[in-house]
């Protein structure tokens, strides 16, 4: 089936034939192959009967709330695409053509109240806390959205399958959308105008409302600040912590200066890392999907694959960077004997890791782990030194030609293969 439209309904009886009208109106423009899908809450009117005599598939929600109807939704349509919206007229079916028309740019469309040329109907006191939520969880969680609390969104299927979704109210709007970002699917807004509700009253509480979401804000954090985040390194880049940001930014000038000119280049655990973005000729290559997802927009391309198991034949690269990766596997020859492989003699490969052998890393490590918990300290497992790692690289047939160190911790070094 190629779209599901999934609405939330509670005793929404005055408004439910003419949402459902206007579906089966608009729908077909743009497939003939969908389901309408009427999530119940329990609804103490004609809601139910009224949307099945009109075509409607109607399921009872399982969890109680906004959150658990949605969530219900979610796993009971059967359409490549899933749209929600609201049972009370305030979504206008007119607007879901323009939201599929920009599915080709983003797994996920939002109808924006707050996007430039967006408006929205709505009374002073919900305006302004609305305002203020979206504000918060927009500039708090750095996401490149202006209306996070939008229910009227469009989804590609995929995005939802593996999110374990917790919230029960309003608030997993917010949830999914930081969810899904997290995971690298793309995000547009779509300018649109809100109206409201024209028949029956509103089931959200302002209160409660506001209180579930601030909940949500503190648990999604966490997760924006953790590595589970596909722009994890983008986002370090750019952070508001100075000695974060000086950090990404020097190892990013360094290896960039080393790699300049040098032909073709993979750079493997590429990650969300700005480096990407910068050279030319480059391959980018992580074991993660979701750092994948969000490298996307560099335009180069991309693999999901090992380090261990390089898809690209013998002798392809002039240079291989491998930045931040080997301290995260097991100390052996074999960690290095891919990258070798498909680097051509006399090719370049620059190997970023942490110095274990001075006192400076160690110390930045322990900080790192209290500052910003969650992050890759607690994910190093093999602790290299200059010496010990320029003897194992010397003993494969690689010269090492410079050795470069970010703030006299983290070894950066340029090797050259045997011709």
């Amino acid at each position: 089936m190629k779209l599901s439209v999934v609405i939330p309904a509670l005793n929404e009886g005055l408004n439910i034939r003419e949402l459902i009208t206007s579906m089966h109106q608009e729908i077909p423009k743009i497939t003939d192959d969908y389901e309408i899908l009427i999530v119940d809450g329990g609804s103490k009117d004609n809601t139910r009967e009224l949307a099945a005599s009109l075509g409607a598939r109607v399921v009872m929600q399982k969890e109680k709330g906004y959150g658990g109807a949605l969530k219900t939704g979610f796993i009971s349509a059967k359409g490549e695409y899933i749209v929600t919206l609201d049972a009370d007229l305030s979504h206008s079916p007119t607007f879901i053509p323009l939201m599929w028309e920009a599915k080709s740019d983003a797994e996920i469309v939002i109808a924006s109240r707050y996007a430039h040329g967006g408006s929205a109907e709505m009374p002073l006191s919900r305006r302004i806390l609305s305002r203020i939520l979206n504000m918060v969880f927009t500039r708090g969680l750095s996401l490149p959205v202006k209306d996070i609390s939008s229910g009227f969104r469009l989804y590609h299927s995929s995005t939802l399958r593996e999110l374990d979704l917790t919230s029960s109210d309003f608030d997993i709007l917010e949830e999914v959308l930081v969810k899904c970002y997290a995971q690298g699917w793309k995000i547009k807004e779509v300018p649109f105008h809100y109206y409201p509700r024209k028949g029956g009253v509103t089931h959200a509480k302002l209160i409660q409302f506001a209180i579930s979401y601030l909940k949500t804000f503190k648990r999604m954090w966490g997760l924006r600040n953790s590595i589970e985040s596909a722009d994890y390194d983008e986002r370090a880049y750019n952070s508001v912590i100075p000695m974060q940001r000086w950090w990404q930014r020097k190892r990013f000038k360094i290896i960039t200066k080393l790699a300049k000119d040098a032909g073709a280049i993979l750079d493997i655990g590429c990650g969300s890392s700005k480096i990407l973005g910068a050279l030319d000729n480059v391959i980018g290559l992580d074991i993660l999907m979701r750092k994948l997802r969000y490298g996307r927009k560099h335009g180069k391309p991309l693999f999901n694959a090992s380090v261990f198991n390089l898809p690209f034949k013998d002798n392809t690269f002039d240079c291989v960077i491998c930045s931040e990766v080997i301290e995260h596997v097991p100390a052996d020859k074999s960690t290095f004997a891919e990258m070798t492989r498909v680097l051509k003699p006399g090719g370049r490969l620059i190997l970023g890791t942490p110095d274990y052998g001075r006192w400076r890393w160690r110390f930045t490590e322990w900080v790192y782990e209290h500052v910003i918990p969650g992050g890759y300290a607690e994910e190093h497992i093999t602790h290299y030194t200059q010496k010990s790692l320029t003897e194992l690289m010397e003993s494969l047939g690689y010269t090492s030609k410079e050795n470069h160190y970010v703030f006299g911790s983290e070894l950066i070094m340029l090797l050259e293969k045997a011709a």
